[in-house]
Order: structure tokens, then sequence, then C-alpha cells
């Protein structure tokens, strides 16, 4: 009985001893790359953002430019252009944040790692609907530099709804997207790389 629990002892030591379940390891980090994400006390800082997100070509600041239902009870609303949904019909079928973040992430993948995504906004326009929403429109252009067939420019006129939640912070509930030009829209950017 005595080598029995000998044995068992030996082979708990050996095994103790020989992973790192005990040792303690060097802290990780904190996340860098949130470091041109402002807190979006104003609705110009969300547009602010949201261009920030695709120069740094950051998923996670990408998605807090758009609302959380935990914080207001407005869900997120993605009304695609025409053009888009013509080619893309998956666009007009509740469209929410899962598929931004999949859609921007593998926009992401496809730029090179030192090239920035260039998101523009001219002709911007604020309007209020009441103290806590407003109405964000403006033209937009996207520049992706990468290196696949699909098209590297992108143009279009958006309309983004954006109400402050209860902590005081901006965010986008609806977005409806307009093809102007011969460019793709930024919908069909959504449905290109999706």
């Amino acid at each position: 009985m005595q080598k029995k629990i000998i044995k068992i002892s030996l082979i708990f030591l050996l095994i103790v001893s020989g992973c790192d379940l005990f040792t303690t390891r060097e802290p990780e980090n904190p996340d860098e790359n949130r470091a041109n994400f402002l807190p979006p006390k104003e609705p110009s800082i969300v547009i602010e953002n949201l261009k920030n997100s695709f120069n740094d070509k950051n998923t996670q600041n990408y998605i807090a430019c758009f609302v959380d239902t935990l914080f207001v009870s407005k869900p997120f609303t993605f009304i695609p252009s025409s053009e888009a949904v013509s080619t893309y019909a998956f666009l007009a079928q509740d469209w929410g944040l899962d598929d931004e973040r999949r859609y921007f992430n593998s926009v992401v993948a496809k730029v090179p790692k030192d090239f920035p995504i260039t998101l523009t906004f001219s002709d911007e326009s604020y309007s209020s609907l009441s103290g806590d929403t407003l109405v964000y429109s403006a033209n937009y252009f996207i520049n992706i530099p990468h290196n696949s067939s699909e098209p590297k420019n992108y143009s279009g006129n958006l309309q983004f709804n954006m109400i402050r939640d209860n902590r005081s912070d901006w965010s986008i509930y609806y977005w409806k997207d307009t093809r102007s030009s011969s460019l793709p829209s930024w919908s069909e950017m959504k449905g290109i790389f999706y």
C-alpha cells in the first residue's frame, strides 16, 4: 500500500513539475489598437472613429461605432443600395452587426499590413431629430489597396441616424446607402467582401 502511495505521489510530482500550470507568465500588453478611438460624446466623434477604424484596420473600433443594445433600445438597421440588393440579395435580409464584423474582417485581411484603408466624407450634414437623435448625411469615398481582382474604390451617399445612449455616448443605429456614381457603393463592397 505504501509503495502505491509513493508511486502515485511521484507521478503527481512529475506531472506538476513538468507543466507550467503553477508558474506565473509574463503579463500581456494591453490592446494598443484602441489608441485612435475616442469616447463618442459628440456625433462628429463617431464619424472620426469610423474613419480611424478604416485607417487602422481595427474591427473592434469599427463595430464600436454602431449601437449597442445593452445601452439603448434601438436595433441596428442597414438599408443597402438597390444595385447591391440586385446582386447580393442577402444584404437585405436582417443584416446585422455580426455581418458588419465579418465583411470588415474580410476587407482587412485582403490589405497588406502597411497600407491603410482610406475612408473620406464630403458634403457632410447634421440635422437634429430630437435632443438624443440626429441624422448625418454625406458623400463617401473608400479606397482599399488590395492585390486581388475586386474593385479598389467605392463611392456613394449615406445617411446615418445616430442616437445618444444611457452612457451619453453617440452611435449609429440606422444606415441607408445609395450609389451615386459609376463606382460601386459601400453596400456592394459589403457584398463583395462578405
